[in-house]
């Protein structure tokens, strides 16, 4: 017994040694498709950079949607308030969706992006290799990943929305805290929604999500990959670089679409926020902005923006640099580079 047990720790021992232990292992990634090794680098990007940005994330959703005792306070007395009456887990509300929803998002968007590339690369030769592409696979690829994701968003939209005094030491507005729904988790807002509205419940504000989406996940990809294009190549992999880049893919992005991100969450919030607001609710996109300026004024299209500036940069910037360092270590290998369109 003593001679076989010797016999094993020679065989590990001699197996690190010479590195075949490492060697499987490095077979074994190598072995995976490019596509899953996307799907992988994709979903830890958007988890890592979500949850970094979370407490952020649950302010701009208060802000936007005007819940009671919020809508008036700065993004300082609202991290100060929501603190005080929910405490630290509070900043983290509907982060459980948000993730559970940003893994698959993420992970679809990078990836979809990167095939939807080289197939327009390789099927439609016509129409070149410049920055546009990007521009075509980024949206593209965003309104894939909000299909499939929507109804984990509106469930993180009504976890986020709800203000529930878990101090029990509210005392202003307690009355139009209490009159809103009270959903335990994300299971019980799917269930609830479906109940109430079936499968067209889950997908309510799917319209201004995807107006919105197309043209910012296409800007985003689009304006980090030209930035990138005229970075010297000694800072091609700087992680500075990659994060500047992002940033200012991210923030102006972000800027020419809001208006439409606010009518989304107005939206999804449906019943809620009519119930305080004495709303009815919007038919469409279109009559969502109308009547928010009409009733709220063209600033409330941009209620929260200037936290979203606050939440966009590090969040884009983080996404794009996790990604591209995953995809590195991942070993995935460089994809075809697009070139500005020549002239004749």
């Amino acid at each position: 017994m003593g001679s076989t047990q010797r016999s094993t720790l020679s065989t590990n021992v001699a197996g690190l040694v010479d590195g075949s232990s490492a060697r499987e292992q490095v077979s074994y990634i190598d072995n995976l498709p490019v596509y899953v090794k996307e799907l992988i680098a994709g979903g830890a990007a958007g988890a890592f950079a979500k949850t970094a940005v979370a407490p952020l994330e649950r302010i701009k959703i208060l802000l936007q949607t005007r819940t009671e005792g919020f809508h008036s306070l700065g993004v300082h007395q609202s991290l100060k308030k929501l603190l005080k009456h929910e405490g630290f887990m509070g900043f983290y509300k509907g982060n459980g969706a948000s993730v559970i929803r940003i893994v698959p998002y993420a992970a679809l968007h990078y990836m979809t992006y990167e095939q939807y590339r080289s197939w327009i690369l390789n099927n439609y030769p016509t129409l070149g290799s410049g920055a546009h592409i990007d521009l075509l696979a980024g949206a593209a690829s965003g309104g894939t990943a909000v299909l499939c994701t929507y109804p984990l968003d509106l469930a993180r939209t009504r976890l986020a929305y709800q203000v529930v005094d878990t101090r029990r030491t509210f005392e202003y507005g307690t009355k139009g805290f209490q009159s809103q729904t009270a959903y335990k988790g994300i299971k019980d807002v799917l269930f609830s929604v479906y109940k109430e509205g079936g499968v067209h419940g889950l997908y309510r504000g799917v319209g201004p999500t995807l107006i919105g989406i197309l043209p910012y996940a296409g800007l985003k990809f689009y304006i980090y990959e030209e930035l990138k294009r005229h970075v010297p190549e000694e800072y091609d992999n700087s992680i500075a670089m990659r994060l500047s880049c992002g940033a200012l893919a991210g923030l102006f992005g972000q800027t020419f679409t809001y208006p439409l991100d606010v009518v989304r969450r107005q939206m999804q919030v449906g019943k809620q926020l009519h119930s305080v607001q004495g709303n009815a609710g919007y038919k469409n996109t279109l009559e969502g902005l109308s009547t928010i300026i009409r009733n709220q004024g063209w600033r409330q299209l941009f209620a929260g923006l200037s936290i979203n500036y606050i939440k966009i940069v590090p969040s884009v910037a983080i996404g794009f640099t996790a990604y591209d360092t995953m995809k590195f270590w991942l070993r995935v290998p460089p994809r075809q580079k697009s070139q500005p369109t020549s002239t004749a």
